[in-house]
């Protein structure tokens, strides 16, 4: 096991990683922004270091200022948890130029999955399903001619993209021209990469992501799928496990094709294949996160199996000690992501001071959040405040808890505006009650006028 292991990140998923080095008898860092002195994981790891100003860019997105801090204090590993640099292949090959084991995948790994056009070519040529569209990156008269043959509507997506960015509907051929060349301007902006690349567009299609834990020496298992339809601007709003209402066996060959599709890139740790469902029950690959996920408690206290532990333990040598047979699943489980941020005005970040922070409680319900009273919410960074987690037999229950949970749930102060109350009505419409709801769900309830909810 490493000697001491630096947590790169902020916000709940360090607080996560924080508790999971403690519970594995190791000495965690907690590096830090000016904004994020006073952070609950400052208090939590064993040591603090101070890597920048508040801007990310200047911070924990400066790779040397990371790498400094784990020289300083002695750490031999560290833990990017999600976002920042833990989908860097540069940062990742950077810690294995100084001797430093990134918590993940090996930076060739990475670099091939975290590119989506590489990915797909790999995944093609694992025999894995993908939607009609270009392997590789296009120019626009290719990509036009390309959108014609297959029809529209097809989507736009950077190459280089990742966290519901650098994505464009197209819903005709007038436009075409001029949205491929906006969404290169953005990736270069984004990713500092314009290549992009075209493909069908699903309308109405689910969305559903496969866990899975690979040790490196031939030991691969997936842990259920959680579906991820809810979702506003391609980022998820809630995730739930198992996905409900598939067609009988669907969801058995969609994790059968994660685990080849794992073996076939040489995963290394634990990862997320990301797959859309057609409502004729057609399944299509569409990418792989190379870390952590946000929505990873929902597989946790669905399977009981702790994914942050076992990450860390795979990336010091140990091999798998599950099998695919030790993963049993049981009951619905959901997450809901509560967000500082205004519904009734888009979804905008909606910072401000926590004078009142009441987090819900009772039975099989778990809440990950790095906030307390007091808490100033940054400008700087996500807006995520909280995940609420419930776990029930079945998935009416499951939803009856969530929507008690969330009504106990209180975070209240000047300027302050959550997703609670949105979430809630997410839950209580009788097409996610009925799993019959897909990624357009968010825009119909907002078209419908049934949004709102950017209380406290």
């Amino acid at each position: 096991m490493f000697s001491k292991v630096l947590i790169a990140n902020r916000g709940e998923i360090a607080v996560r990683v924080a508790r999971a080095c403690r519970e594995l008898g190791v000495p965690s860092v907690a590096v830090h922004s000016t904004a994020d002195r006073d952070s609950m994981v400052c208090r939590l790891a064993d040591e603090a270091v101070q890597i920048g100003p508040a801007p990310a860019t200047r911070s924990y997105l400066d790779p040397a200022a990371v790498l400094q801090a784990a020289a300083q204090t002695g750490a031999d590993a560290i833990h990017p948890g999600y976002g920042f640099l833990s989908e860097s292949p540069d940062f990742a090959e950077a810690c294995e130029e100084e001797g430093i084991t990134l918590v993940g995948p090996p930076a060739d790994v990475m670099a091939v999955l975290g590119d989506k056009a590489s990915a797909r070519a790999l995944m093609s040529k694992a025999g894995l399903p993908l939607l009609p569209g270009s392997i590789d990156p296009l120019d626009a008269p290719e990509a036009e001619e390309l959108a014609r043959e297959i029809g529209f509507p097809v989507i736009v997506k950077a190459a280089a993209g990742g966290g519901g960015r650098g994505m464009t509907v197209v819903r005709g051929p007038e436009r075409f021209a001029e949205e491929f060349r906006r969404t290169q301007a953005t990736a270069q902006i984004l990713f500092g990469d314009g290549r992009v690349y075209v493909e069908r567009y699903l309308e109405r299609s689910r969305h559903v992501e496969v866990q899975v834990l690979c040790d490196g020496r031939g030991g691969a298992i997936h842990l259920g799928e959680r579906d991820c339809s809810v979702q506003r601007r391609h980022q998820k709003l809630i995730e739930e496990s198992p996905a409900p209402n598939l067609p009988e066996g669907l969801a058995e060959r969609i994790r059968a094709s994660a685990v080849e599709g794992a073996l076939a890139a040489g995963y290394v740790g634990a990862g997320t294949f990301e797959f859309l469902v057609s409502p004729e029950g057609e399944y299509y690959f569409m990418e792989v996160n190379c870390r952590i996920q946000v929505e990873h408690p929902v597989t946790e206290i669905a399977t009981g199996v702790d994914l942050v532990r076992e990450q860390i333990r795979i990336a010091a040598g140990t091999p798998l000690e599950l099998s695919q047979e030790d993963v049993r699943p049981r009951g619905a489980a959901i997450e809901c992501r509560v967000n500082a941020e205004n519904p009734d005005l888009g979804f905008v970040p909606a910072p401000g001071r926590v004078e009142e922070f009441v987090p819900p409680g009772g039975p099989f319900v778990r809440v990950d959040t790095h906030v307390s009273t007091g808490y100033a919410i940054p400008p700087h960074y996500d807006s995520l405040l909280a995940k609420v987690i419930v776990w029930a037999p079945d998935r009416e229950q499951a939803i009856a808890r969530m929507r008690g949970s969330l009504d106990e749930f209180v975070v209240s102060g000047p300027g302050v505006h959550t997703t609670r109350g949105f979430l809630d009505r997410v839950l209580a419409d009788d097409r996610f009650r009925a799993a019959e709801h897909s990624t357009a769900l968010v825009a119909q309830i907002l078209d419908a006028g049934e949004g709102g909810g950017g209380e406290a």
